[in-house]
């Protein structure tokens, strides 16, 4: 197994950490709640490498890549897309960005286990595979 997602090196492309900066500013200017929700990509963005586009791991977790993620204690695994929020659909598995299992994934690679805290605790997850990942499939402007 990889290493855990508390010493791993994150990946993110130059475009998809632009985007991302740019929504945590508006989110801060309207966050009601503090910034704890926000803390967690604030964090993984600063000690994220940055490359670009076409220089990313293809198995890395990138915005828009569609995931297998396997739960650790059920084995039970599951299709995830890492989406920015005005795209979230809980129904479809299309997670944000700003929900913690889209902060937790971003940057990760196959085999990363990381941990989700949920409302039953935390729970253990890996990356199983990547289905989809935009860089890799050539596109660059998702």
């Amino acid at each position: 197994m990889n290493q855990s997602s508390e010493k791993k090196t994150i990946y993110i492309t130059e475009a998809d950490k632009a985007k991302l900066e740019k929504l945590l500013a508006e989110e801060i200017l309207k966050a009601d709640d503090g910034f704890s929700r926000l803390e967690g990509l604030t964090k993984e963005l600063m000690k994220a490498k940055v490359v670009d586009s076409a220089d990313v791991p293809s198995n890395v977790i990138t915005m828009n890549s569609k995931v297998l993620l396997k739960q650790l204690d059920s084995g039970k695994s599951e299709e995830y897309v890492l989406v920015f929020p005005k795209h979230a659909n809980d129904k479809i598995n299309m997670v944000s960005i700003l929900s913690p299992i889209g902060t937790a994934i971003i940057g990760c690679r196959v085999g990363d286990v990381f941990g989700v805290k949920t409302q039953d605790g935390e729970r253990q997850m890996m990356v199983e595979q990547i289905l989809y990942q935009p860089e890799a499939a050539g596109d660059y402007h998702l």
